[in-house]
């Protein structure tokens, strides 16, 4: 008869429950991450004014974390995202700075509110466009192309800024992440339908099988059928459109842009997707557990910063973190095959 139970350090633990903590690992963790904090700061951490600030900080990263997400999936990285969202974010900003301001990158001409918005989400969706190309057919590996995107991204905020700040933004462009319905952030609104597209997206339409389904085995997505290629460029081209938005929200939220924006963003949107429990070996992960882990990793940040950890030491633990969730991740399917 087969034993339908295990032993964790001598407990029996029965085949039920495990089955449950592996699938739902994300979220036993966020909800012991949010009981933790509440205790160490006695409720402070559970309070609204808390919370509300901990989706205002986060909105922008659920943006890059959808679109490296969704890549993640196809078994690929990007790891231009967040001067992507840098460029886009001072691209955006250039066109929303008050006509009389002196510095202004256009002194005295005033641009309609879409003007910045579509200009912003343009640049993302550009460069989304060419990483999925020099991915898709030129065959570069992911992890080399996006590196040199991002170094490309990166030189034109130094070119297009002259390396300065962009300043005296408009107050009716710094409300689209500053305002609030009622006692609810716009950027969770945002978030929230940001989320139920891609949900929609990767869950509910056949390209979202696709994604899958080439995430899993290329090959075998090819011969059944996918034009892998095309899929791929549209991925990253939804990603970079994500992106685009991300730095406006960025912009509007900080009230500018400068050339150190969107600077190591790569890394929380990476690690926090990883926490979520997509996979790097392709073909697994949730929009769900893509916002879990987004908000773990933001718990893990709130929590540290109340606890008066240095910021140089923040960066070590949120690369503890990355490699300690892929080698769970690598365990975890090794274990399967």
């Amino acid at each position: 008869m087969e034993n339908t139970n295990s032993k964790i350090a001598g407990i029996k633990i029965p085949a039920k429950l495990k089955n449950i903590l592996s699938t739902h690992t994300s979220l036993i963790t966020f909800i012991a991450m949010l009981i933790f904090l509440g205790v160490i700061t006695n409720g402070a951490a559970l309070r609204i004014g808390s919370l509300q600030n901990l989706v205002v900080a986060e909105a922008v990263r659920a943006f890059a974390a959808l679109g490296v997400g969704m890549i993640i999936i196809t078994r690929g990285i990007d790891l231009s995202l967040g001067q992507v969202i840098g460029l886009s974010a001072c691209v955006a900003s250039s066109f929303s700075q008050t006509a009389d301001y002196n510095s202004a990158l256009y002194a005295g001409q005033e641009f309609a509110l879409w003007v910045p918005v579509v200009a912003g989400i343009t640049v993302g969706a550009l460069f989304g466009l060419f990483n999925g190309i020099l991915v898709a057919y030129g065959n570069i590996p992911p992890f080399i192309a996006t590196l040199g995107s991002m170094s490309i991204a990166r030189g034109f905020k130094l070119i297009y800024t002259q390396a300065s700040t962009l300043g005296s933004l408009k107050n009716e462009y710094k409300v689209i992440s500053q305002g609030f319905l009622g006692p609810i952030p716009y950027l969770l609104l945002y978030v929230l339908v940001a989320a139920f597209v891609i949900w929609v997206l990767m869950n509910h339409t056949k390209q979202g099988k696709s994604i899958y389904a080439i995430g899993g085995n290329a090959m075998a997505a090819k011969v059944s059928g996918i034009n892998v290629k095309a899929q791929l460029v549209r991925v990253y081209l939804y990603a970079g459109i994500l992106y685009g938005i991300a730095g406006i929200l960025l912009s509007a939220r900080l009230g500018l842009a400068n050339p150190l924006t969107g600077n190591d963003m790569e890394l929380d949107a990476i690690a926090a997707v990883t926490v979520g429990g997509i996979s790097h070996a392709g073909g697994v992960g949730t929009v769900g557990g893509m916002m879990i882990g987004l908000m773990t990793l933001g718990l893990i940040n709130f929590g540290m910063t109340f606890l008066g950890v240095n910021s140089y030491f923040q960066l070590l633990v949120k690369g503890g973190i990355i490699i300690l969730a892929v080698y769970m991740d690598m365990r975890k399917h090794s274990r399967k095959e």
